[in-house]
């Protein structure tokens, strides 16, 4: 006797059809998983941004001869058997039980052939596949992660899949039309936003797997998301403050020298960072001990004067490190599919100068905690509990996912989550250990990085204007992508000369701009031409000098005062950060996610709201000294400098003189004293 089509599948609906099973179940609050292989049964997943307690309860489920019905909370899912140009095909679609709008539908691209999931067999059990959506007219997509194309609305797009030094790969979109889409996978490919469809492109995967959740606003799409993968932990407060970074500190003597100034002039900071090469070895991961011969002294001292210590630790293993071979033994190193190496050729110190470089394999749960135990040695035991996560994407140049070997499975199907487990190995660890004033600092993240005490930063991107207004909006995106711990290099990482008065003024406006983000970190790789004709040393040593007092008298004074002002809000970030560990809605966000029903704040791409009390306007032109700037209707918002107030749903023109960024307070809030 043959199966029927349809059947109950728990608390979903299975359907099995010409070789392929789907499953539609509900999830969370007002959400519907589907997953979908052509193999004789589904895998274990390597690896899955879904917590594991998401069940729904009170769904119901609907079965008939030709469809599968599943309605949970304002989601209703339809899996139905519908009739094609070559033979009956099994297509889904998402409504909104409360409008019957239609939310996500499949889409096939030909009256005949293939259908709107198309899968190319692969070896081993994967596929290279198609999934394809219908487009809307009008429609607005938001998330994705963090790109560097310069966009908000991210509409009109395509989006590879693969993490890269600057782009970050969080497949979570968040629509205009009402609806968040989970693509939990991951593999490699690209998605297209385009106006004729939208179009997943995987590489090799055994299954698909996504989530699709109705929400009434971007908030409360946010919220779900944040139910489903996991929501940020409360910030320590010294995250709030000021950090500082540079490439490189190369002695343990040069970071007290900066720490001890910063504390002579009365400045406030937090947290200071030691850059990469302070050690032996790539993959030894402990001091160099001719530079830092006492890592304990040098924590203690710091600690006394109120600074915590971040370290940079990097996955990579160099081949001549006395880890390597007990690692390679071990399965603990990236394997490669074809031929001996996939890894980096790069810097290292011993011996000094260009190396083969191998990646450990954070998707191995064994490697991780071997991982964890040369950091704790090397690190933890001086007393440092915060860890700068650099090169996680994994960084190979080139990199070609389809010879790479995990732990976890195929590099087509798993290399994106690298970076979310390495974070988990860490953030894990530190946890049992009772570490639980410690941060990572991270240049990637995946699907659910929210959930461990991770800043995510925006990559080594260059010192200029157009790469400044690029982050701001790169970090928004981040924001929709549930990320409520991001930053960027203030003043780019790259290209900036400590003479050039364009660059100064650049630092200064970045600067302001950092002081109204999650994490406020100067950082980058200066030059000084007219000192240094070597531009600041070589590039695996230490640049030009970054601190705030580097730029010159003007910018010094304009800086400290934004040191100030960072200190004095640190009672409202605190407040928005506890908001964020609640709700998942991140303290930085775009308008529209507090003002969706306002269409002119949906069009803003150029500022942004920081808590629920702040809308801040960064100047990301040279020599500009006036911008315009859109007040959201239904409040009225007053001029934190100049004490004007002013009503929503207006366009203004505001002054903004060289040391000073446009912010507005929200009526109500009684922010307007931080600032005068």
């Amino acid at each position: 006797m043959i199966r029927p089509i349809f059947e109950r599948h728990g608390d979903g609906v299975a359907a099995r059809w010409q070789g392929e099973t789907v499953i539609v179940e509900p999830v969370g609050r007002d959400s519907a998983r589907l997953r979908a292989t052509m193999n004789a049964r589904f895998q274990d997943a390597p690896v899955s941004a879904l917590l594991d307690d998401i069940g729904a309860s009170g769904a119901a489920v609907d079965i008939g001869d030709d469809y599968g019905i599943v309605e949970n909370g304002l989601m209703r899912a339809e899996l139905r058997l519908v009739p094609r140009g070559m033979g009956p095909a099994l297509e889904v679609r998402f409504l909104n039980r409360q409008t019957s709008a239609v939310l996500v539908e499949e889409e096939i691209p030909h009256i005949l052939w293939p259908g709107a999931r198309a899968w190319k067999a692969q070896s081993g059990g994967l596929s290279s596949l198609r999934q394809r959506f219908k487009a809307r007219d009008g429609e607005r997509i938001y998330g994705m992660g963090q790109h560097q194309h310069g966009r908000l609305d991210q509409k009109g797009c395509v989006i590879d899949l693969l993490q890269m030094n600057t782009e970050v790969v969080i497949p979570f979109m968040v629509s205009s039309a009402g609806y968040g889409l989970i693509w939990n996978s991951p593999g490699t490919g690209h998605v297209e936003f385009a106006e004729n469809r939208t179009l997943w492109s995987m590489d090799g995967v055994p299954e698909i797997d996504y989530v699709v959740i109705a929400g009434e606003t971007p908030s409360a799409i946010l919220s779900e998301y944040g139910a489903l993968t996991g929501k940020p932990p409360m910030m320590p407060d010294w995250g709030m403050g000021f950090w500082q970074c540079k490439l490189r500190y190369e002695t343990q003597d040069e970071v007290l020298r900066v720490a001890r100034e910063y504390k002579r002039r009365g400045l406030p900071l937090s947290c200071i960072v030691i850059d990469f090469f302070h050690w032996t070895k790539m993959g030894e991961w402990r001091f160099r001990s001719e530079e830092f011969p006492d890592p304990s002294a040098m924590v203690a001292e710091l600690r006394q004067m109120g600074i915590k210590t971040m370290v940079s630790v990097w996955p990579t293993v160099n081949a001549n490190a006395e880890t390597f071979g007990p690692m390679k033994d071990a399965g603990f190193i990236v394997g490669s599919a074809r031929g001996a190496f996939d890894g980096s050729i790069f810097y290292d110190r011993e011996p000094d100068g260009m190396n083969a470089l191998h990646f450990y394999d954070a998707t191995h749960p064994d490697a991780r905690a071997f991982h964890w135990e040369r950091i704790r040695a090397g690190y933890v035991d001086h007393g440092i509990d915060c860890f700068w996560l650099d090169a996680n994407e994994p960084e190979m140049y080139p990199i070609h996912p389809e010879n790479l070997t995990y732990h976890a499975g195929p590099g087509t199907a798993v290399t994106n989550a690298y970076p979310f487990l390495h974070q988990s190995g860490f953030a894990e660890r530190m946890a049992a250990e009772g570490l639980d004033d410690g941060l990572l600092l991270s240049r990637s993240a995946w699907l659910g990085t929210q959930r461990f005490p991770c800043v995510v930063w925006s990559g080594d991107v260059k010192s200029t204007f157009a790469d400044f207004a690029r982050q701001m909006r790169a970090g928004l995106n981040m924001a929709m992508s549930g990320i409520s711990w991001w930053t960027t290099d203030i003043g780019g990482f790259k290209g900036g000369d400590l003479g050039d008065p364009e660059f100064r003024e650049l630092v200064i406006r970045w600067f302001q701009y950092g002081c109204f983000c999650p994490v406020m970190r100067l950082h980058g790789f200066r030059q000084d031409r007219e000192r240094d004709p070597r531009y600041g040393h070589e590039f695996s040593f230490g640049g030009a000098d970054n601190e705030v007092w580097s730029f010159g008298d003007e910018a010094y004074a304009i800086l400290k005062d934004y040191l100030d002002v960072r200190e004095r809000l640190r009672p409202f970030i605190h407040a928005a950060m506890a908001e964020a560990s609640q709700s998942g809605l991140p303290p930085m966000r775009p308008l529209f996610a507090d003002f969706p029903d306002d269409p002119a704040a949906w069009d803003v791409d150029d500022a942004y709201l920081f808590g629920d009390g702040l809308l801040v306007a960064p100047v990301v032109a040279h020599g500009a000294r006036d911008r315009q700037v859109y007040l959201p209707a239904g409040e009225t918002w007053t001029d934190v400098w100049a004490g004007e107030t002013h009503a929503g749903g207006a366009t203004i023109t505001v002054d903004a003189p060289l040391s000073r960024i446009p912010v507005f307070a929200r009526n109500g809030t009684g922010l307007e004293g931080v600032f005068v």
